[in-house]
């Protein structure tokens, strides 16, 4: 009697396993081509953009892992196959490579990986036939083989961990049909690099080539566990991650929308779409908070196609202002496979608008300080501009292996003004650094500090930007290297006012504040009264101490701004106007940025409605139409043009109605939490 129940029983857990086996094979199997059918573009929609992207030259030089998996997106010619199978080696190298390259960026055998993957995306299409695709198997094989027995090791561990495996992995999952056993354990052990662990966007990149070890492993646990590891950090308010303002941050307190939080919104939208359907598909909640880093952070960043310089970070490459765009691009059209019918709405209204009908006037409105990241953005039908921003609370900018050379001065006041998109594009070489556009800092001929250097971060809490939602006041008290400036920006739908006060320094160094730079665009016209136009931009000088516009011819080298580029001399004309301030003395400024206009209208600009209240150590006020725009830096009284006077106890920006004498928008600046 036992034997047979214990026989009924066996027979009964037999009978279960088959299915729930299925189930699980099915399941790995669905994964895996959800997995291959977004390598390969297979996506209709997509389509439509690769034909954008296919019009956008290549680059030669590559070290931005974003714009590495943009370019693995172009169609992939017969004659660049046949040139890779032509020029490998016997021990499957190719002499074009160097294999000792030592750089911590831009790392070269990186190379001979991305180009396993371009051989075996190239055959995965037409791997049903046998005999025109053996010579290419061939190669594939040395390829991968030159890898496996020569383990090379990058001085930067994020490639060894990270970016190798990232790239190999995908070309494993695609090519898995045909290697045997022993290349199978060859490539675990390469993916074994990567492990669980870290913070941010690096945990996330971790725990997707996990993902990738357990696809090739058919492990369904593993499987979860990794996309657990991915999902967890699709939340808010942590101190790396998404914020709360829906800016993102990686390196501690510092914005990051360009370099990790683009890889981030990238990879997130990849599995959404790599999960959708499936029981791993991430939640509601986890898909909200996805859409709405896209629509209520980078929507604000992107302007007809052009990523703003503002959110590019340390990755100023060459065209990285389209790229990142392009990435965006796509990472929305993943987005969209697991959002609701509202949210797929939206998505297309962004994408529409920037890569689809780019030229026509901007719908999508408004300002927006993002707290978290002191970074103010004003959007106009006809035009945008943003400001980058530092205090002892937000890292101003990093320069990381040999990244972002002279990007010093970033994120000491910058602002940038965009009509067509492309007013900054490939200006980096040919900048003057000390004179980003609205910074104020020592006029020399010194090289450019080390970001990362002792005394870099600005020693100020005083940052930050107020808005009624279309208009909006931005400030800061810029303190460092023993310069002090008090700096503020007005934005309203016609024009921005920038104003600077109680500037002066220890030392005898002339002190010079930019107000515009960039690659020359046509005649540069002046007018009386300080008024000058050049490219649909206004220049409006109200008060400073002199003035200065040129126009010169620029010898400059990309290499000397990120380090990965081989050194080659370029030259281009650029355009400059900034104020030289008085030496030995507090000093100070007062402009108006019109972007998007005409030489009749600058002419014609009524200077007198930007009625200016006070522009000192204590206060910058100024009062447009029915409003008043005020920075407060100390406990001060403030007297309106009607005779009422406002009390101010609290540092801050401020917007109060004219007409009720009434302050209706307010926001102190965040003191230091310790």
């Amino acid at each position: 009697m036992n034997l047979q129940k214990n026989i009924c029983s066996l027979l009964f857990c037999l009978v279960s396993y088959v299915p729930l086996t299925a189930q699980v094979d099915q399941e790995i199997a669905h994964l895996k081509k959800n997995y291959i059918s977004s390598i390969l573009g297979a996506d209709e929609q997509k389509k439509a953009y690769l034909e954008l992207l296919s019009s956008i030259p290549k680059e030669a030089e590559v070290s931005d892992q974003n714009v590495i998996e943009l370019q693995q997106l172009y169609p992939i010619t017969k004659r660049e196959v046949q040139v890779l199978i032509r020029t490998i080696r016997e021990d499957g190298s190719w002499p074009d490579i160097n294999y000792a390259d030592t750089k911590r960026s831009g790392w070269e055998p990186k190379r001979h990986v991305e180009r396993v993957l371009k051989l075996v995306k190239y055959y995965y299409p037409r791997k049903e036939q046998s005999k025109q695709v053996s010579e290419l198997v061939s190669t594939i094989h040395k390829a991968m083989n030159y890898w496996f027995t020569q383990k090379l090791v990058c001085k930067n561990w994020w490639y060894n961990q990270i970016g190798i495996p990232r790239t190999m992995g995908t070309a494993f999952l695609l090519f898995e049909s045909e290697m045997d056993e022993q290349e199978k354990q060859a490539a675990v052990e390469v993916l074994l690099s990567a492990k669980f662990g870290m913070t941010g966007q690096n945990k996330v990149w971790l725990a997707g080539n996990v993902l990738m070890r357990a696809l090739l492993q058919n492990d369904l646990a593993l499987i979860k566990a990794a996309r657990d590891e991915i999902s967890s950090e699709i939340v808010l308010g942590r101190i790396e991650g998404i914020k709360p303002d829906w800016s993102f941050h990686q390196h501690g307190p510092q914005q990051q929308f360009g370099n990790y939080g683009l890889s981030f919104i990238g990879n997130m939208s990849f599995y959404s779409e790599l999960f959708a359907g499936t029981s791993l598909a991430f939640n509601a909640e986890q898909q909200r908070i996805l859409v709405s880093l896209l629509l209520n952070g980078y929507r604000w960043i992107v302007w007809r196609g052009y990523w703003d310089v503002n959110a590019l970070n340390r990755q100023l490459f060459h065209s990285a202002d389209i790229h990142k765009s392009f990435n965006l691009l796509f990472a929305a059209n993943s987005l969209m496979k697991g959002s609701s019918p509202e949210e797929v709405t939206a998505i297309k209204a962004f994408v529409e608008a920037n890569f689809l009908a780019a030229h026509r006037e901007n719908r999508f409105v408004g300002n927006k300080h993002f707290d978290d990241s002191d970074l103010t953005i004003h959007r106009t039908p006809s035009w945008m501009a943003s400001v980058r921003m530092a205090s002892d609370r937000v890292i101003g900018v990093e320069q990381v292996n040999e990244d972002n050379l002279q990007g010093y001065y970033m994120a000491d006041g910058a602002i940038y003004i965009y009509a067509r998109g492309d007013e900054y594009h490939n200006i980096f070489p040919f900048w003057n650094w000390r004179r980003i556009p609205g910074i104020t800092t020592y006029e020399s001929s010194a090289p450019i500090p080390n970001a990362n250097s002792k005394g870099a971060r600005n020693h100020s809490s005083l940052v930050g930007g107020v808005s009624d939602g279309k208009q909006g006041i931005t400030a800061m008290v810029l303190n460092r290297n023993g310069l002090t400036a008090h700096k503020s920006w007005v934005f309203t739908d016609e024009y921005v006012l920038c104003m600077g006060s109680n500037i002066h320094s220890d030392s005898t160094a002339a002190i010079v504040t930019s107000i515009d730079q960039r690659l020359e665009k046509g005649s540069v016209r002046r007018y009386p009264n300080q008024r000058f136009y050049h490219d649909h931009t206004g220049y409006i000088v109200l008060q400073a101490d002199s003035c200065v516009v040129e126009t010169e011819r620029r010898e400059g080298r990309w290499c000397d701004v990120m380090g990965m580029y081989k050194p080659k001399i370029l030259e281009n004309d650029v355009f400059s106007i900034y104020i030289k301030h008085r030496q030995g003395t507090s000093s100070g400024y007062e402009y108006v940025l019109l972007p998007a206009t005409t030489p009749e209208k600058v002419k014609a600009f009524d200077a007198t409605k930007v009625r200016i209240l006070r522009n000192d150590e204590k206060v910058q006020a100024v009062v447009i139409g029915d409003s008043c725009f005020m920075a407060i830096y100390q406990k001060t009284d403030l007297q309106l043009e009607n005779g009422m006077t406002l009390h101010f106890e609290e540092p801050g920006t401020y917007i109060a109605g004219i007409t009720s004498g009434e302050v209706t928008v307010a926001a102190p600046f965040r003191q230091m939490k310790k």
